[in-house]
């Protein structure tokens, strides 16, 4: 099961990602202390595992340290945005929002064997483009995208730690993924690789 949160500062998608036997669940991004997502973990008796984060850019980390205080579970992320993260708050200084405490992130490369939902594991793929530690999360047919992959677009590369060379490199191997797959991107609709592959203008 998963479940599609969009939260401020920029209509981020977080998901809530649940399996139906064991009832683990998994949060990927985090971008604000929704309460609905708390509603529903208590409501439904799931389990929350940890959170795991596509990239560390400020819209998708904002509300990490709250989750993650209130369930204490650990929180992963490529460490080639380690830097990134720690420079948070000069990001939202930038950008006109206020001040957050950063948050505490464990190195998902150590971690990514043992990513598990129920009986399956999340098969990270590094694709980097966006930022230097951009990941893509897939499990089963199903690709939580980042700032990746949008329907019809890539997420941007006009930005500090952007490559645009590494962007198209990582497309590149994201379309090899199977057609049937569901994209299930940081912003915007979801869409399925298929459509992704016949109508990518770029």
């Amino acid at each position: 099961m998963i479940k599609v949160f969009v939260e401020p500062p920029l209509d981020n998608n977080n998901y809530l990602v649940i399996d139906d036997d064991s009832r683990d669940t998994v949060l990927i991004d985090c971008s604000a202390s929704d309460e609905r997502i708390i509603d529903l973990i208590e409501h439904e008796n799931l389990r929350l595992k940890y959170i795991l984060l596509t990239h560390a850019h400020f819209d998708h980390v904002l509300g990490v340290t709250y989750f993650q205080e209130k369930y204490d579970i650990p929180v992963y992320l490529h460490p080639a945005d380690f830097p990134l993260l720690s420079d948070l708050n000069d990001w939202l200084d930038r950008m006109g929002y206020p001040r957050a405490s950063v948050p505490i992130v464990s190195d998902l490369l150590a971690v990514q064997s043992s990513l598990t939902l129920g009986r399956q594991k999340f098969q990270v793929l590094s694709t980097p483009g966006h930022t230097p530690g951009c990941v893509c999360y897939l499990l089963g047919s199903h690709l939580f995208s980042g700032d990746t992959l949008f329907k019809d677009t890539h997420g941007r590369t006009d930005l500090p730690g952007s490559n645009s060379e590494q962007m198209t490199d990582s497309l590149k191997r994201l379309f090899q993924l199977p057609s049937e797959i569901s994209v299930y991107p940081g912003h915007g609709p979801a869409t399925i690789m298929a459509a992704e592959k016949k109508n990518y203008p770029f």
